[in-house]
């Protein structure tokens, strides 16, 4: 088990004073870091500084990353960021990741930006051999459906898709 060190405490303060720098470069480079908690606050930090100029990097991290904690929160982010650029690494970990946890997340994410272009992978997932990846494509898919057909309150549709 890892434990918060020193160390750790000092990165975490100067990750404190770049954000509020909104030093972009210097969260990119974390997301390489070792330690698998700060690559996930790299990763919240970059979405949280907006722009699709950062889902390739995100993507990158919900593809490459070796732990599936940092992959969950890409995920989770991309579909937070509700671009359509974050449909094709979604799709891709929804229906292969090995981790359900993270196939789970990204069925929900794709739920969230809510395109018809997600809806192929989602009902393929509804086949996921894991119970709580299928459930999270029926809330993804019916989302979408809710979306489409019974409401133009995209606010509303993202807040009820996970």
């Amino acid at each position: 088990m890892q434990v918060v060190t020193d160390d750790r405490l000092a990165l975490f303060a100067e990750m404190e004073s770049k954000y509020e720098q909104k030093d972009t470069k210097y969260f990119l480079k974390l997301l390489d870091h070792p330690d698998y908690v700060v690559r996930t606050r790299a990763t919240c930090i970059l979405v949280d500084f907006g722009g699709e100029d950062k889902v390739p990097y995100i993507a990158r991290v919900l593809k490459d990353d070796d732990n599936e904690l940092v992959r969950h929160e890409a995920a989770f982010s991309l579909g937070q960021m509700c671009y359509s650029s974050s449909i094709h690494p979604l799709t891709d970990a929804t229906l292969n990741d090995p981790s359900m946890f993270v196939r789970h997340e990204a069925a929900i994410a794709l739920g969230v930006v809510g395109s018809k272009e997600a809806k192929d992978a989602l009902e393929k997932a509804l086949d996921d051999p894991d119970k709580p990846v299928a459930d999270s494509a029926v809330v993804a898919l019916s989302n979408i459906r809710f979306m489409e057909e019974m409401s133009k309150n995209e606010k509303f549709a993202k807040l009820t898709g996970g």
